[in-house]
């Protein structure tokens, strides 16, 4: 492949083929957008190594660490790499719409925007989507993001941005682990204009092996990390890190998985570090009641028409 891309889809890995055949054949069918894709294989110990070389399409490129050294120095390798003027961000168990860069890439030169996000679903291991969410509209993002958890509808799988700028505020932070997309989407929209497309354009796929839930890195140290780091910012930009929000989107995530203990403990960090007593009636009521603590009944929504 000798012309330069439009796109740079970047898809960090490790040990999740079954998914990430899926992800990449998402990623390889996008519709009237030259494009590359970036996979950074974080080490993986599966039969990740073997199966990427017989994907056997000239679009992808394959980088590997040989040891695993996080998700968020997978990612700034793939933007080190990336050789395209715009790059999307791909988690390799989520699934793109055919048309969900095109859509952006338009949106983006009409508004002469930095960043590009849509709308997206959750989607359970069966297929059922459980969940729909909207895109904020900018001038909505900014506050979420400064006040509360991620806004960003399906997280990294869905924005894309300017290569340039995300080299110039140097990609991810390495430090952060759980909150380094947060940190990115802090300083991206501090860097230039945001664009929302509110089309339907990722599925974000809901599972046991979801990062917020294998991963044993403190969300709250990180927290603790992101406040300070941005603190100097809060003078013009009215940062307010509501950690009491935050502790209460990670004990709903263990709730919605049935982890009652888990959820309980967040509660109680977030009571304790925040002062916050609702948490701790939260934290006694998720353990006393099982219906509270126990997954959320599924209702299945209508499924967009370009899912399998």
């Amino acid at each position: 492949m000798t012309a330069r891309p439009e796109v740079s889809v970047v898809i960090p890995t490790r040990n999740r083929w079954p998914f990430l055949s899926h992800t990449l054949a998402s990623a390889l069918a996008q519709e009237s957008v030259s494009l590359e894709v970036v996979v950074v294989d974080d080490g993986s110990d599966d039969q990740t190594p073997e199966r990427l070389p017989a994907v056997g399409d000239p679009r992808v490129r394959v980088f590997r660490h040989e040891r695993g050294l996080g998700v968020a120095r997978a990612r700034n390798k793939g933007i080190e790499e990336a050789r395209g003027a715009w790059i999307a961000f791909l988690d390799d168990d989520d699934t793109w719409a055919p048309a969900k860069l095109r859509t952006q890439l338009a949106a983006l030169r009409r508004e002469r925007a930095v960043f590009a996000y849509a709308s997206a679903v959750h989607i359970d291991e069966a297929g059922n989507v459980v969940a729909v969410e909207i895109a904020p509209e900018p001038d909505a993002l900014v506050p979420q993001l400064l006040t509360s958890e991620n806004p960003m509808p399906a997280g990294c799988s869905n924005v894309v941005a300017a290569r340039d700028v995300l080299r110039r505020l140097g990609g991810f932070d390495e430090r952060l682990f759980h909150l380094a997309d947060w940190d990115l989407w802090l300083r991206l929209t501090a860097s230039g204009t945001g664009v929302a497309c509110p089309e339907v354009l990722v599925a974000y796929l809901k599972h046991a092996g979801n990062m917020l839930t294998v991963a044993d890195r403190d969300i709250f140290d990180e927290f603790a990390y992101l406040s300070a780091k941005h603190r100097a910012a809060g003078a013009d930009r009215g940062l307010r890190f509501d950690g009491v929000a935050l502790s209460r989107w990670v004990a709903a995530g263990h709730r919605r998985a049935g982890r009652r203990r888990d959820a309980a403990r967040a509660y109680l960090r977030g009571a304790l570090a925040f002062r916050s007593p609702g948490n701790a009636v939260r934290a006694v009521n998720v353990m006393i009641n099982p219906v509270a603590a126990g997954p959320e009944p599924l209702s299945p929504l209508p499924r967009p028409a370009w899912l399998p």
